[in-house]
């Protein structure tokens, strides 16, 4: 999805467009790319067509729902989940066993943390899901990471504005 394309639906369909985009991307779908949704949601408030504590609500709670998504198929389906996912994107099988390490070890700090690295963020529900975490913590930890992550990015829109999307284009 490119830049344009991205636009057209933010304008097009405002918070509806935003909060789908950003529940896809949270899945880590290819081509939904948080350095270019996020800025674009912050410029939208900046020009005064959604407010900026909304963007934050809205991306914010989309960011959970896919979180959660993820968290529910680790959960369920657990290591054959794992292994059809690794066999289908190969690439992402290291950072998904360093992310179930990750989470064995470090608990609710591992998913914070996790929610702020990038290709991390997305991945890190799945085993949270797999080692079975507790839903209360895992939401906790991750709304906190969520929150902190969307803020940069849609705060670096809404503050830089237009600057953001000409280096964008």
């Amino acid at each position: 999805m490119d830049l344009s394309t991205v636009t057209y639906y933010f304008t097009r369909y405002g918070a509806i467009a935003i909060f789908v985009i950003v529940f896809l991307e949270y899945l880590n779908l290819p081509g939904f790319p948080a350095g270019i949704i996020m800025p674009l949601s912050g410029i939208m408030a900046a020009k005064g067509n959604i407010p900026f504590v909304w963007v934050m609500v809205i991306t914010v709670a989309a960011g959970l729902l896919g979180s959660l998504l993820l968290y529910g198929i680790g959960r369920k389906g657990g290591e054959v989940f794992l292994d059809a996912y690794t066999r289908r994107f190969p690439k992402q099988k290291e950072a998904l066993q360093k992310n179930l390490e990750w989470v064995r070890k470090k608990g609710c700090a591992g998913v914070f943390v996790g929610k702020l690295l990038p290709m991390i963020r997305t991945l890190i529900s799945i085993p949270a899901g797999v080692v079975r975490m507790d839903l209360m913590k895992y939401v906790v930890s991750s709304t906190c990471g969520i929150f902190i992550w969307n803020f940069v990015f849609v705060g670096a829109g809404y503050v830089l504005g237009d600057k953001v999307f000409e280096l964008l284009q």
